[in-house]
């Protein structure tokens, strides 16, 4: 595998880490339609765990069987597939080297009265199953955030250790944030900070509104404003915040959306200098033929100049 020029550049961002790491890093940015572009498109298939079986799947009930989502993965030509334990122990002999994977190690789910995550999975894990990083979620916001970033520096300084990269999801919510809050501007540019000071990799967050949520912030956006009038200009902020854009950064699908929603949310991430888009419901409950049409036209986007 004889690496790009961007792949290689983005590799000195990360100058901690071992050759192991590095290594697996460069097997995600080098994979795929994407492959040596610096930009990722990852299916990310978690929502058993978060929403339940039915609330997941039954769109498109094929998507029932684990090994469903490793296909999409490998013929839609994406970057890596994450996913809790079982779904990946489900195909994890069958697929073989065929797709990067990221066996994530906590889940939260819709019994839950807490803005918590359970871990479920280790790191021996996911070396066990041949996976290339671990991820793992945290809740800045949460009454339990501080117990979830101790859990995350544990679990990281390990995989880091045995040559794993660490993908991190930092998504805001607790009792100081409402569902504005839990996406404004300020509150993601924080969020991903945050998951960049844990050490992170790669960053996943949602998507920034406008909005601006802290009081405290508030006069400094007005001081020092940012362009918060376009999708392009928000994602450049959240770049910014990932260590002057040094951190690879992606970004959630969001909600039920329309094909020609994603396409221009792909858009704005790109022109926006995000590294790509990682998408789960919003591919996977679609028919197959319906999804890898939407998958390919996103990559399109990512293989566009920006």
């Amino acid at each position: 595998m004889k690496l790009t020029r961007r792949v290689t550049d983005i590799l000195s961002w990360y100058e901690s880490d071992n050759p192991g790491t590095k290594g697996n890093l460069a097997r995600i940015l080098m994979q795929g339609e994407l492959g040596g572009t610096g930009r990722l498109v990852i299916l990310p298939v978690d929502q058993g765990f978060e929403h339940g079986p039915a609330r997941s799947f039954a769109p498109n009930p094929a998507a029932y069987d684990p090994r469903y989502h490793f296909e999409l993965a490998i013929e839609a030509g994406l970057s890596a597939y994450a996913a809790p334990l079982g779904m990946i122990e489900a195909g994890a002999a069958t697929f073989a080297g065929a797709i990067p994977t990221i066996l994530k190690l906590n889940s939260s789910n819709s019994l839950s009265t807490t803005k918590d995550q359970a871990v479920t999975g280790t790191v021996a894990d996911a070396l066990r199953l041949g996976c290339s990083a671990i991820g793992f979620t945290i809740y800045p916001g949460s009454e339990y955030q501080f117990e979830m970033m101790e859990e995350l520096r544990e679990l990281a300084e390990e995989a880091k250790a045995v040559g794993l990269a660490v993908v991190v999801w930092s998504y805001p919510r607790g009792p100081m944030l409402d569902k504005v809050g839990e996406t404004a501007l300020d509150i993601c540019a924080y969020a991903a900070h945050m998951a960049a000071l844990l050490g992170a990799h790669i960053i996943k967050v949602k998507p920034p509104t406008e909005a601006i949520s802290l009081d405290a912030a508030k006069k400094t956006y007005e001081k020092y404003p940012v362009d918060a009038s376009t999708l392009a200009g928000r994602i450049k902020h959240i770049t910014d915040a990932c260590f002057g854009g040094r951190r690879i950064v992606v970004f959630s699908g969001g909600e039920a959306g329309t094909s020609e929603s994603i396409i221009d949310m792909a858009k704005g991430i790109h022109a926006g200098g995000g590294n790509g888009s990682i998408i789960g419901r919003n591919t996977f409950q679609r028919p197959k033929a319906e999804a890898l049409k939407l998958l390919a036209d996103i990559i399109a986007v990512y293989k566009t100049a920006a």
